[in-house]
């Protein structure tokens, strides 16, 4: 069984991820870093709108930041993406453990 804090931090990734925008930015990202003002332009964006949506990748630990200058540059957290990849795969072998098992 999962721990509390294995739960809290799935359900971190889950919630970033249950949004258009946020997967857009994922989707851009997915290529590489990118300057914030890249970000701005390509989703059309206001900076205040899009700073929101970083900060909840961010807090998920889905994206990371570089400051370089007067600029901030993201780019995808590998880590994450891959302790996502595990849990969907546990999910998944969960599910075909249970098919047997009969359930009221």
């Amino acid at each position: 069984m999962a721990s509390r804090k294995h739960r809290a931090k799935t359900a971190a990734l889950f919630h970033a991820l249950a949004d258009e925008t946020r997967l857009e930015i994922l989707d851009c990202l997915k290529d590489g870093e990118r300057c914030v003002c890249e970000l701005t332009d390509t989703l059309q964006a206001s900076q205040s709108r899009l700073s929101f949506h970083l900060k909840v990748l961010k807090d998920a630990e889905l994206i990371k930041d570089r400051p370089e200058g007067r600029w901030i540059y993201y780019s995808i957290h590998t880590d994450a993406m891959e302790e996502l990849e595990e849990m969907v795969r546990l999910l998944r072998e969960g599910g075909r453990a249970s098919r047997g098992t009969p359930r009221c």
